[in-house]
């Protein structure tokens, strides 16, 4: 192990970790139209007046049925593959409990309903994208050590596909007659951007993206369950898959195999509570 990389380096080669990248790209662009299409759903139900309670049951049923039986192939493998993680505590851990059965995330917020969902997604998918940038930044400046061209090669990709993401939430909120969000705010940035500045290699930062991502993830699978349009599951549904394999690949860079599980936990989804907006 090199010194100048804080005793940490690559556990696989450099040509798996490019394959694994390929076939995560490979399958956002199968998701993108699928993501695309929901999202634009959900912004026309969102101008529309709600459903009734019992349309509601269905579409969500018929939703995630979907989501289960759709995410197939690599991106459904890896998507149970993420599950898991390792047990070190993460920095940015969101709170533990029920994340979505809290109201508003404050007294005034302009995003109610699944529009807070929304916005949390939205925050999210910001702060994944600045973490990314941050890293990259900061391997360019020489601060992580000596990090191999396949692990900047993940980063920029998954960077890029989380920027999709933002922007197919910002257009539902704009949709929605309600600003975009452009920044990240969460409560928990602060902590998260001390940990980036604190990493000394690109090993601690995996760390910090794997705890994004897990987050990230499982944010999406929860919301299948707690928000009402079938639009917003539907778009959460198209982003998980992407969300786990981006964590399965991090698994693989801290040289943690990753396990199927059963199902994807939701302990670290996060609160709307998490939200300052």
């Amino acid at each position: 192990m090199s010194a100048g990389n804080g005793g940490w380096e690559l556990p696989i080669s450099e040509g798996e970790l490019s394959r694994l990248t390929r076939e995560l790209d490979q399958a956002h662009q199968e998701y993108l139209p699928r993501m695309h299409a929901a999202a634009a759903e959900l912004t026309e139900e969102l101008r529309d007046t709600q459903p009734t309670q019992a349309g509601v049951e269905r579409l969500r049923m018929g939703s995630r049925r979907g989501f289960l039986l759709g995410a197939g192939g690599v991106a459904a493998a890896m998507a149970l593959a993420a599950c898991s993680s390792s047990s070190t505590k993460s920095a940015v851990a969101a709170p533990s409990g029920s994340p979505m059965a809290s109201g508003s995330a404050s007294s005034g917020s302009m995003y109610t309903g699944d529009l807070q969902v929304v916005a949390l997604a939205t925050a999210l998918e910001n702060q994944a994208v600045g973490a990314y940038a941050a890293a990259l930044s900061a391997a360019k400046a020489g601060k992580l050590g000596t990090v191999p061209p396949a692990v900047g090669t993940f980063a920029t990709t998954a960077m890029a596909q989380h920027a999709d993401h933002a922007k197919a939430w910002n257009a539902v909120l704009t949709g929605a007659g309600k600003p975009a969000i452009t920044n990240v705010p969460l409560s928990n940035q602060p902590a998260t951007l001390k940990a980036l500045g604190a990493a000394t290699s690109a090993g601690a930062v995996a760390q910090l993206a794997l705890d994004l991502e897990n987050q990230a993830a499982q944010t999406y699978l929860f919301a299948t369950y707690n928000v009402s349009s079938a639009g917003g599951i539907a778009t959460a549904a198209s982003i998980a898959p992407v969300e786990a394999m981006h964590a399965s690949i991090l698994n693989f860079v801290l040289g943690q195999y990753p396990v199927p599980d059963d199902f994807l936990p939701t302990d670290k989804a996060a609160s709307p509570t998490l939200l300052t907006v």
